[in-house]
Order: C-alpha cells, then sequence, then structure tokens
C-alpha cells in the first residue's frame, strides 16, 4: 500500500468539515463592585446605610440562599450537595436522560468552593495613628450554587452563583448543543457524534448556524435565565446600575474533520506525530499561534503526544492557552483552541470582544493544519534547486548562491522555519542572533553587516519579503517551503546517511545503505578487474 500524506488524507477522506465556537465559560459580575469605593457607594447610596462594612453583607447572603430554597421548593427542583471526587457531568448526564421538556432547571447542585470577596481590616493613619475600617480583598470558602439548565435553543448549560458578595456568577454553554437545537427546530436531519455533528445531508446550513452563534444570542439567552432565576440583587439595585457585566474566562474554538473510515484518521495520526513531533518548540508555537516569543513570555511551550490505550491525541500550550488535536471515537479528526487568557491576543475579556476571539482560535487551528501539511509536503523542483545552489542575477542585481549544505545557509533557513508566520516579521538583530547560536557563534561576534548581506541573499531569492515601512521581514510562502526542505533533508536524509556510511558500525547489515553501498563498490570492482584495468 502506497503511504498517503497528510494532505492526502485531509483532502480525499473528509466527509464533514466544520469549524465553530465549541464550549463558552463567561464569568458575571458587578462592574461597581469590584473596588472597596464601589462596595461603599453601594451600601450608602443603593441601600442607605450609614457605615459600609463587611458585616452588611451577610444578611444579603441570607436572604439570597433562602430564595433559591424557596424557588427549588416550588417549582419541585431537587438540590444535590456534590461529594468530594463525584463528577458533576456523570451527575447531569444521567439526569438529562430522564428530563422531557423543551426547557426548564434540570436539578440545583450545591458545593462549597474558594471564591474572591472584601473582608473589613482596620488600617492605621501613619499621621494620627487612629485606626480606621478599610475593605480588603480576600478569599472565603462557601457555598456555590449550580443551576443545571436545559435551553430552547442552547440545549443543556448551567449557571453557578456564589452565595457571597459580590455574588460572581459562572456560565457554561456549548456552541455545537446550541447548533443541534436549531438543526432540529429547522427540520434538518443529522446524526450526531459527541459534542459535535457526525453526518448531516446540509453542510452549508450547519456551518452558518455555526458561523452565527454570536455574541448577542449568547448574552440574551443568559439575561433570559437571569430574570428566571433567584437573583441576590433587588430590581432597585439593578435600576441604580448594579447589574451583571460578562466576560469570557475560557473559550473553546473547534475544527471537526469527519473522516470516511476509521483507517484514514489513523493514518493521518501516524503521518502527523511521525512528522511534527517538534511542534511544542517555541519557534513552531509561534508559527501556529501567530505570536512572537521571546525569553520574557511567560509559560509553557511544549508539544505532548498522547496514547491513551490505541487513542492518539497531540497537545500544543503557548502562554495560557494550548490547542489539542485527537482522533474522536475513532471518527473524526477534532482540532481545538483553548484560549484561557484573551489578554495573551491583546484582546479584552468582555464578551462583545468574542468575534474578534474567534478569528483567532480558528486561524490558530487552520494554521495548525497548514503546518502539518507543508512540514510533510516540502518538495521543491530541480530547476528552483539550481538557482538556489548558483549565482543569479535577479533584477540586475548580482546574488550569491544559498548552497545546500553550507552551515552558514542552513543556519540562516532554519531560523526562517522560527520566524516563518511571526505577524509582526522578523528583524537583523533578532534573526542575527538566530543565527549565531544555531552556528555555535557569539552573537556579538556576528556583525549587522554580515546579517544585511544575508538579508540581501534571502530578499532576491524571493525566500523574504520586506514588510513596507518598516525594517522587519516575513517568509514568504515559497520561504516556508523552500528552509522545510532545506532543513528537513538534511537533517534527515543526508546527515543520517552520511553517519551510516562513516561511522564505525560492527555489524554494517543493521544499516541498509551501508549494505547497499557495499555492494555496489564490489560490483564496480568486478567491472574493474574485468575490463582488465585495475591498478
Amino acid at each position: 500500500m502506497v503511504t498517503q500524506t497528510v494532505t492526502e488524507v485531509l483532502e480525499n477522506h473528509v466527509t464533514l468539515d466544520l469549524e465553530g465556537i465549541d464550549r463558552l465559560y463567561l464569568n458575571a459580575y458587578q462592574p461597581m463592585l469590584q473596588s472597596g469605593g464601589g462596595i461603599v457607594h453601594f451600601f450608602k447610596k443603593a441601600r442607605g446605610a450609614k457605615v459600609a462594612s463587611s458585616v452588611l453583607m451577610a444578611p444579603i447572603s441570607r436572604d439570597f440562599v433562602q430564595s433559591i430554597r424557596d424557588f427549588a421548593e416550588h417549582h419541585g427542583i431537587d438540590q444535590v450537595r456534590f461529594k468530594k471526587g463525584e463528577r458533576k457531568d456523570d451527575i447531569t448526564q444521567s439526569r438529562l436522560k430522564a428530563f422531557k421538556k423543551k426547557e426548564g432547571v434540570l436539578y440545583i447542585g450545591v458545593a462549597q468552593e474558594k471564591t474572591s470577596t472584601f473582608r473589613t481590616v482596620k488600617k492605621v493613619d501613619p499621621e494620627s495613628h487612629r485606626s480606621f475600617p478599610w475593605l480588603s480583598r480576600s478569599t472565603v470558602l462557601c457555598n456555590q450554587y449550580y443551576f443545571y439548565l436545559v435551553d430552547e435553543d442552547f440545549g443543556p448549560m448551567f449557571i453557578k452563583f456564589s452565595s457571597y458578595f459580590p455574588y460572581t456568577a459562572r456560565i457554561n454553554l456549548n456552541g455545537h448543543e446550541y447548533v443541534k437545537r436549531q438543526l432540529d427546530k429547522k427540520g434538518i436531519a443529522f446524526e450526531a457524534l459527541d459534542n459535535g455533528i457526525l453526518k448531516c445531508d446540509q453542510p452549508a446550513a450547519v456551518q452558518r448556524l455555526m458561523s452565527g452563534l454570536s455574541a448577542h444570542k449568547i448574552e440574551r439567552v443568559v439575561r433570559k435565565w437571569f430574570k428566571r432565576l433567584p437573583h441576590p440583587f433587588t430590581a432597585s439595585d439593578q435600576r441604580q446600575g448594579f447589574c451583571y457585566d460578562l466576560s469570557i474566562l475560557q473559550a473553546e474554538f473547534a475544527r471537526t474533520q469527519v473522516f470516511d473510515r476509521p483507517r484514514s484518521g489513523r493514518l493521518f495520526f501516524e503521518e502527523v506525530i511521525r512528522d511534527n513531533i517538534d511542534l511544542g518548540r517555541p519557534e513552531q508555537v509561534s508559527l501556529i499561534f501567530d505570536r512572537r516569543i521571546t525569553s520574557r513570555t511567560p509559560g509553557t511551550f511544549r508539544t505532548r503526544v498522547l496514547t491513551h490505550g490505541v487513542t492518539p491525541s497531540l497537545h500544543v500550550s503557548y502562554k495560557h492557552s494550548k490547542i489539542k488535536q485527537y482522533f474522536k471515537e475513532s471518527k473524526a479528526l477534532r482540532t481545538e483552541t483553548t484560549i484561557n487568557n484573551t489578554r495573551d491576543f491583546g484582546i479584552g475579556k468582555r464578551l462583545k470582544n468574542l468575534s474578534e476571539l474567534r478569528k483567532i482560535g480558528l486561524t490558530a487551528n487552520r494554521r495548525l493544519l497548514d503546518v502539518q501539511k507543508i512540514s510533510q509536503d516540502c518538495q521543491i523542483g530541480e530547476e528552483c534547486f539550481q538557482k538556489l545552489s548558483l549565482p543569479q542575477i535577479i533584477d540586475d542585481q548580482r546574488v550569491a548562491a544559498l548552497k545546500f549544505g553550507d552551515p552558514r545557509v542552513m543556519a540562516l533557513l532554519l531560523s526562517l522555519c522560527q520566524f516563518m508566520n511571526q505577524l509582526d516579521g522578523f528583524s537583523n538583530a533578532s534573526l542575527r542572533r538566530q543565527v549565531a547560536e544555531l552556528m555555535g557563534e557569539d552573537p556579538a561576534q556576528y556583525s549587522q553587516g554580515r546579517m544585511t548581506y544575508d538579508l540581501r541573499r534571502l530578499r532576491l531569492h524571493g525566500l523574504i519579503k520586506r514588510i513596507p515601512r518598516t525594517h522587519r521581514y516575513q517568509v514568504t510562502s515559497e520561504g516556508l517551503r523552500i528552509s522545510l526542505w532545506y532543513t528537513k533533508v538534511h537533517g534527515r536524509v543526508l546527515r543520517g546517511g552520511l553517519s551510516q556510511l562513516f561511522d564505525n558500525f560492527k555489524n554494517s547489515q543493521e544499516r541498509p545503505l551501508v549494505w547497499v553501498f557495499n555492494k555496489l563498490e564490489r560490483v564496480i570492482d568486478d567491472e574493474i578487474a574485468q575490463a582488465k584495468i585495475a591498478a
């Protein structure tokens, strides 16, 4: 059987290809209650207290908890106290099977968890030495109330309220569940995949639904349930501006490519794991996430290839975010980008930024797949190789060759692999530092003039281009392919082959290349002997 490349598998054996928002974990908070001054304003102006103190928080908490109990009793909703180590999802799934309504509250879960709050502490004035109360940030262990819901448009979701001031809430919902509900409402037949779609006769309609899941629709469903569920803030509080705002705690963006048969998926992972084991190096992660990584960038940058049983998965980390790629249910390739901090990409946390964040997440998924395809299939033609290997006249300018195997050229092209897709490009200094390190030289000794000469070679050969109105450069698509080809051929074929030929192996038959060359040498010796021209 002829081995298929990653590109061939994805182009010829994928029956359904969908991308969009997967899971969203939102934070609901009171913007005016995030500082001591805001809390003082709340108690004095909204609640009419003479002195603002954390003592005033307890009655609000008691009333809120009692309203939850009354709500559960009135609607006949079970309250379940979660035990340590118990999986909330298992309880929810078992109850979902018995739920027959279009929408409603499935049950209320209770768990003790830490939350951020404010406490009253004493401070001393340095001049008068008199003490005075001060509201300070702190953490407490308190009950969290999980309202597990079934929504007509969004399916299963939950809203978690903290029972302690300032009563922050968390919302968890799923984009694929939203799409399934919309397909049912439109009467479009489909076959479900766990947290996804396996088959559908109208894939374009599915993709439109996934692309149409907006921040507005998400906020609307959250506000709907806020009105229905017990609320810690009164109508009077809300009229004075003490309303919840929504921000993004975690966003997961997924691309699901369903294979025509399980073997196609196995072929994909065999090729990817063999060819892309080094994706977690800092330079490779910058290629995927489109961000520059320096020695000051926080976080861990790595790739892990895991095999749970017989199911492989690839994990790539960048700052607080990660990409996970795995063979879902032995039916589909799932590529998921999970963003845990929007600030990693220079984007605000509020829900209104979801559209911009989605572009980054989906682009990261696409870029990972593009890198996997190009990394494996980076052939260049003989004519291209000859032009690179010999001096040329390009645009009436003489340009030196980029000779294959030359240490300086190989260091240059390996460095381009590390800068190939940076949004802001790279500079003379950054490339110079990287090339010097690869050549084992002191970066201070690799002069700016030498790098200017190298940049000119790369630019005239079409491997890089200057970003307009800057002194920075970007790797071209042709430069990406050539750089990968040079470095892979040198690292995997030439260097490995020469080590077989010239290293002193005790058993040459363990190295097929050595055995073939020895046989060739014997045949040549026999031909020389027969021609009677031996020395």
